[in-house]
């Protein structure tokens, strides 16, 4: 046998093999967890309707603060913080693009405009909860943006009891929604945001590039 028709060292091959391998295991590991995403976002689990300490709604959205903002109007809890708020928006203006009259809840509702972040919801939320010996909290947000939402709050408030409230919003409902190249965009990046955020690197999520969407 020549040198030139000699086998390629046993080291060589095995990483050769190790390399196959991932490259077959990791795109079939995030298509199946987002495939499991994509489930939870369009049939969530059906929230818990008991009484909490608080709600909170993750702004992004108006389904969210009319969800957010009728259960305050049901008792469901005796107070409501929307953090993330525009810095120059008031309640009103808020509600009136929700379209729900808040005129009779108003003094139950706190603004929170400090947060452009996920992870900036969470610390603004923690603050507000800790304020107010909140024990447990109703948190409304997409269905999309539930898991990393619940992530973040989670370790901010390890201590309270975390209810799930998750709004599928009217754009992923609406006839032809999957057609749209600008859906699947979203759910892929917010999937994407989410295993940033369980592996600890929150923080590439910038404002910049986070994008909650309807």
């Amino acid at each position: 046998m020549s040198a030139d028709e000699a086998p390629a060292p046993r080291p060589r091959r095995r990483r050769l093999r190790i390399v196959i391998a991932l490259a077959l295991i990791v795109p079939t590991a995030f298509l199946a967890g987002f495939a499991v995403f994509l489930w939870h976002t369009l049939d969530p689990a059906e929230p818990a309707m008991r009484q909490t300490d608080a709600i909170v709604v993750l702004t992004g959205g108006g389904d969210r603060v009319a969800t957010g903002l009728r259960l305050l109007a049901d008792d469901q809890a005796p107070r409501l913080l929307i953090s993330g708020a525009h810095p120059e928006a008031g309640l009103s203006d808020i509600a009136l693009a929700a379209g729900v009259d808040a005129t009779p809840i108003a003094a139950r509702v706190a603004l929170g405009r400090a947060a452009a972040t996920t992870r900036g919801n969470a610390v603004e939320t923690a603050a507000w909860a800790h304020g107010h010996a909140v024990q447990s909290l109703r948190v409304v947000t997409a269905s999309y943006h539930m898991p990393r939402a619940l992530l973040e709050l989670r370790r901010t408030l390890p201590e309270v009891d975390l209810v799930p409230h998750a709004v599928v919003p009217a754009s992923l409902r609406a006839a032809g929604a999957f057609r749209r190249p600008m859906t699947w965009g979203l759910l892929l990046g917010e999937y994407g945001r989410y295993l940033l955020a369980r592996a600890g690197l929150s923080a590439l999520a910038s404002p910049r590039r986070e994008s909650r969407g309807p």
